[in-house]
């Protein structure tokens, strides 16, 4: 989780801590079976870096990679950790879309009849979408080091890899919240949609900002996405490294502490 949220949001004053947790162990299992029972919900996981990757590399990596000061594997070395700051926002949308569906589904209802706290409900969608995130992330370092990735740091590569799930941890609490107040799983990939556009590419995920307008690179110095992939970059390949990450873990405690009170309030009350 990017921050502790007090035990006081999460939970039902009635519940003690240990059944919260039992209860979120309970549906991790319950969503993770769901997966198994239906394998092409993991179709984005799997394919979407793989896709992502070779499209990047193999149709800018010549041209930006020049104005890296190489060529492709320039542009190779820039790109991964840039798409693994792509992959846990991209990732955090599902939680969203899932939540919703499973709400228009009348299984939330069922939850919601339960004994159980109502905080365990999403955190454990969170820990699921989280697992999707690492699978993901695996997938997109193997075909990185298979199109020439060098990793020359693995220590870097797993505080970097940590870095993305704690930011994709606070993120989800928007999504979740997204899935809770709007009425279909169309509307909230809508509205992630448009989220998820200007942040991702209003950033140094794909390309160095120097040549952009002024005005986009003062944008793209409050984007939390840029701070995460300069962060993932510096800790894997090498070069400065604390601005950014104190930077992304600030966004990461700020969208948990702000959206995660109001996504279980929204639970509770959702009619």
């Amino acid at each position: 989780m990017s921050a502790a949220v007090s035990t006081a949001d999460l939970s039902d004053p009635r519940i003690p801590l240990r059944a919260h947790l039992r209860h979120t162990g309970a549906l991790v299992r319950r969503n993770l079976l769901w997966i198994r029972q239906d394998p092409e919900s993991m179709f984005d996981a799997v394919f979407m870096p793989i896709v992502f990757t070779l499209l990047f590399v193999y149709v800018f990596g010549g041209s930006i990679g020049q104005a890296l000061g190489g060529g492709q594997d320039r542009y190779v070395q820039y790109v991964v950790p840039g798409l693994l700051a792509m992959m846990s926002m991209t990732m955090a949308q599902g939680v969203g879309t899932g939540f919703n569906q499973d709400f228009n589904s009348g299984v939330m209802d069922r939850f919601r009849s339960l004994p159980i706290g109502r905080g365990s409900v999403l955190v454990a969608k969170i820990v699921v979408e989280l697992l999707r995130m690492l699978v993901a992330t695996a997938i997109l370092l193997v075909v990185g080091v298979l199109v020439g990735f060098d990793i020359t740091d693995w220590g870097g590569l797993a505080a970097a890899v940590g870095l993305a799930v704690v930011f994709g941890s606070g993120l989800m609490w928007v999504f979740l919240t997204l899935g809770v107040t709007m009425k279909s799983a169309q509307s909230v990939q809508a509205m992630g949609f448009l989220v998820m556009m200007p942040l991702q590419f209003g950033s140094s995920v794909f390309a160095p900002t120097g040549t952009m307008p002024g005005w986009l690179q003062s944008f793209t110095d409050y984007n939390p996405i840029s701070s995460l992939a300069d962060a993932a970059r510096g800790l894997m390949t090498g070069g400065p490294v604390a601005h950014d990450l104190w930077l992304t873990l600030g966004w990461s405690v700020v969208l948990t502490a702000v959206m995660a009170p109001v996504a279980i309030h929204k639970f509770r009350t959702k009619s």
